[in-house]
């Protein structure tokens, strides 16, 4: 069985309620469910919260929610590791065995069933342990500046000071999407980034961290030049 698991806390503070706050014509996080749902891959759609507004609107864009959250998993030091352990053994309570699990998180409006789904194959036919969704770099990293102590700049990579832009070496980050894994190497201490996994290449176009109102009307622009929305 594979499950889908949206967490999705009721204590956003730095844009109180966003995950059911209305964004570009629906609930935040009824995109993500969307998207797992046409993705055709999960026997399950879970969201973890401990918030039962959020519950039922996420029931209601069509997710599952056989558990409430407790509180020891609801503060802001709890990492997203164990909200989805406890997710797969709640799950496994309710449905019986989960081989794998995808953490989407509720404010990745812009992921595509389609990356759902290419995770999947790179988790599966790659025997990977994980496949995370990631993006590049917009600039090459190796031409970084940072302030020196005299007041003035350095490069941090000085030997890159000549070195072409096509003679660098690309480099990406996690896109904060998504995060596919096997349900032994979630619940274990294995390290979401290393060798046994696989990433999903996002175009940074389509990678939004939601942190602030500007960073909110940013990507609401984005998704409704992208002819998305609650019409679209």
């Amino acid at each position: 069985m594979r499950v889908a698991v949206i967490p999705a806390r009721g204590g956003s503070k730095r844009v109180p309620r966003k995950n059911v706050r209305v964004f570009a014509g629906k609930p935040m996080i009824a995109w993500a469910i969307k998207a797992a749902a046409d993705s055709g891959v999960f026997d399950h759609i879970l969201v973890s919260t401990d918030d039962v507004e959020i519950r039922d609107v996420a029931v209601a864009a069509g997710a599952e929610a056989p558990f409430l959250r407790p509180a020891e998993l609801s503060d802001d030091h709890t990492g997203t590791r164990k909200v989805i352990q406890h997710a797969i053994h709640e799950a496994e309570r309710a449905f019986g065995p989960v081989d794998a699990a995808c953490c989407i998180y509720a404010t990745a409006a812009f992921v595509e069933p389609d990356d759902l789904r290419h995770g999947l194959e790179r988790l599966t036919a790659d025997g990977r342990q994980f496949a995370f969704s990631a993006t590049a770099y917009a600039y090459p990293i190796q031409r970084a500046l940072r302030r020196a102590a005299n007041g003035g700049v350095e490069m941090c990579q000085p030997e890159h000071r000549l070195t072409r832009t096509q003679d660098l070496e690309e480099v990406f980050h996690d896109a904060g999407q998504f995060y596919w894994g096997k349900r032994d190497a979630f619940l274990s201490d294995e390290p979401m980034f290393g060798l046994q996994a696989a990433p999903v290449m996002i175009p940074n176009w389509r990678v939004h961290d939601i942190d602030n109102e500007d960073d909110w009307k940013r990507a609401e622009m984005m998704f409704s030049a992208l002819g998305k929305g609650a019409a679209g």
